[in-house]
């Protein structure tokens, strides 16, 4: 698989059993429940920007939802990126000594970025203050499975934000 072995997807869709036997949908109904097992299982995932400067560590699922995003900023970076609870994301060493903070409109999402390199390894986004935004190309190859990519309408944010259910991405677990 390109990419360091992640099976990336645009809108999956999920498997269905309804044509096949009892014997077989009982089997299959046990894979599918192993799966969710095991996409609600967290792991730790690595990663920061290019030069190295900045460093940080996620807990989040080997397999992800991430969002593509046509807003002004995300199209022209091009960036795909999952959400994840502010608690489960932690800076390493001095990484905040080489962030800066681009933001623009209603200021809420803090687009941040590396001094040295530019890369934006990771931000706070307008949909989900509460969380931080990880970018699926920053994650060290090998603990990423699948990504499953969605399209955000970031040009009709507000629509896109009640439509999406993106807001729940930033929420802990109970």
């Amino acid at each position: 698989m390109p990419d360091g072995g992640v099976d990336f997807r645009h809108n999956c869709a999920s498997p269905t059993s309804s044509s096949i036997a009892s014997k077989q949908h009982s089997v299959q109904q046990q894979l599918i429940w192993e799966e969710l097992a095991m996409e609600s299982e967290l792991v730790l995932h690595e990663g920061g920007c290019h030069c190295g400067k900045i460093k940080w560590r996620v807990k989040a699922s080997r397999r992800v939802v991430a969002w593509s995003c046509n807003c002004t900023d995300c199209s022209m970076r091009g960036n795909v990126n999952f959400v994840v609870p502010a608690s489960d994301f932690e800076l390493l060493d001095d990484s905040k000594d080489f962030i800066t903070t681009y933001t623009f409109g209603t200021h809420t999402a803090k687009h941040t970025f590396c001094k040295v390199c530019g890369i934006t390894s990771f931000y706070i986004p307008r949909s989900n203050p509460d969380g931080v935004s990880v970018t699926v190309k920053c994650v060290k190859a090998g603990t990423l499975e699948h990504v499953e990519i969605r399209s955000y309408d970031g040009v009709n944010w507000e629509r896109s934000h009640k439509e999406t259910g993106i807001a729940s991405s930033s929420k802990e677990a109970n």
